[in-house]
């Protein structure tokens, strides 16, 4: 089978592309605009793998012969970070619905099969924090979310938070409307919470930035230079899923053996893996000082309780829980996800401890400690229930601290948009560099053309000479 890969260079598109081509069954196109994290592969030169550097925004002719080659179109292609959706919500909006849906049209044109990757965020709220006002609870009331059933619901217009979730499921209610109109073939992929190596960045190594909690808490484990900052004292859930468990799941729908994918939407996820925010922060933090603390590394880092605006922005409203149910995926697949919470945790983390350990030898320096006295105004708090003795909490002051917090949030998204124009600018370096090795034997083949062209008119002139001087010869 060969497999179009649209967004490889992800996280989940990563690990997807390295399974497939361990399983040595299908050829793999990959595309994307980011090669850092797909950089070992490219280097191993496998015959199985194509890869194109390629954007979906710009590469409408591109893509389209891409899509006309393959047997099934994979589209990871997304903004998934919640500090880009209050902080770029016209820009999610158009990558995650108006891109997509060019793919979308596409595949419809060449007839392919498409697996869309969507999220566990168009179910938004669970029902029993909507209905709060008549005394039902989350914690209490626990509500798996189930692909056909379950009720999506989205917070207020004002909290651009929602545009990812809202722009994702509008293009699954369209897919669906293909399919249930023209038999237009598509499987969705709902992730729940993926964990596993080259999830994210590091702040302190990319020069700040925001990326999602399980990054941050790493960054705080191995730098030591700011606390775990817990939104909203971290009292959300989620439920972890190791990307080998998911990866395996996705590579089901895509092989489709049994031919029962298509118009389905498959939740892939691990209920029994789900803990609070801030009962990770701890989890992380004991699971650190079990495996991979030696001397030398930071002390346990203080763990602090920011708010959700503070944190992401003005428009930020979490989701409180996210269960999946995954009948469909066991019955249809005969899918079953193998790690549990801990070791789903210690594999992500050996993952960056390792690297962090191979920079430490190349002597790497440290990153700089945070700013001192950035916080120096905030207040102690009792420890969060539920939370281990020794994780010590504090509660930022909403007065004092917030104009500090809000600063260095501003700050963190400047050097994040910095990194990427950087990251823009070398890719489209590479590019040009590309296109100028494609285009030079081209160039020297139109010079040999040229060449004998001309030699062609030399020997045309010359006969055409000589048949004059024969004519007048003759007269």
């Amino acid at each position: 089978m060969k497999i179009l890969l649209l967004g490889a260079g992800g996280f989940i598109g990563v690990n997807l592309t390295e399974r497939l081509l361990e399983d040595e069954q299908h050829d793999v196109v990959a595309v994307d605009i980011d090669e850092e994290k797909i950089a070992h592969l490219l280097h191993a030169e496998c015959p199985r793998l194509d890869y194109r550097h390629l954007n979906i925004a710009d590469d409408d002719a591109g893509i389209s012969a891409l899509v006309a080659q393959a047997d099934v179109v994979v589209d990871l292609v997304a903004f998934a970070n919640p500090a880009l959706y209050v902080d770029d919500p016209v820009g999610v909006f158009d990558l995650n619905f108006i891109q997509n849906m060019k793919v979308v049209d596409q595949c419809r044109t060449f007839g392919k099969r498409l697996v869309q990757f969507s999220t566990c965020e168009v179910y938004g709220m669970t029902p029993a924090k909507v209905a709060g006002e008549f005394g039902l609870r989350s914690e209490t009331h626990v509500t798996p979310f189930s692909e056909d059933f379950s009720p999506l619901i989205m917070g207020p217009v004002k909290n651009h938070r929602w545009i990812y979730a809202c722009a994702k499921q509008l293009l699954e209610r369209v897919l669906d409307a293909y399919w249930k109109r023209d038999g237009f073939r598509f499987s969705v992929i709902r992730p729940f919470n993926f964990i596993g190596p080259r999830i994210d960045f590091l702040p302190s190594e990319a020069g700040g930035g925001n990326p999602r909690v399980f990054a941050h808490f790493m960054d705080a484990l191995l730098y030591g230079n700011k606390p775990i900052e817990l939104v909203d004292g971290g009292e959300a859930f989620r439920a972890y899923t190791h990307i080998d468990d998911a990866v395996d799941c996705i590579v089901r729908v895509i092989e489709d053996t049994n031919n029962n994918c298509d118009g389905q939407i498959f939740n892939i996820g691990q209920p029994e893996n789900e803990l609070r925010i801030r009962e990770l922060a701890v989890r992380m933090c004991d699971l650190f000082d079990e495996h991979f603390r030696r001397e030398g590394d930071p002390p346990r880092p203080e763990m602090v309780t920011v708010s959700g605006e503070q944190f992401y922005g003005e428009g930020y409203e979490d989701c409180d829980r996210r269960v999946a149910d995954i009948t469909k995926a066991r019955t249809l697949l005969g899918w079953e996800p193998r790690y549990g919470i801990d070791e789903a945790l210690v594999k992500t983390m050996d993952y960056f401890v390792s690297r962090h350990r191979a920079r430490q030898q190349q002597g790497g320096n440290q990153p700089p400690p945070e700013a001192a006295g950035m916080r120096s105004r905030a207040t102690r708090s009792p420890v969060n229930k539920g939370g281990a003795d020794d994780a010590r909490v504090r509660q930022v002051g909403e007065a004092s601290a917030e104009q500090p917090v809000l600063l260095r949030n501003q700050l963190e998204n400047l050097r994040r948009r910095e990194i990427e124009l950087e990251q823009d600018n070398e890719a489209l370096r590479s590019r040009c560099e590309r296109l100028e090795q494609e285009l030079r034997p081209s160039r020297e083949e139109l010079d040999q053309l040229k060449r004998e062209r001309n030699a062609v008119e030399d020997a045309y002139h010359r006969a055409r000479a000589q048949l004059q001087r024969l004519q007048e010869e003759g007269r």
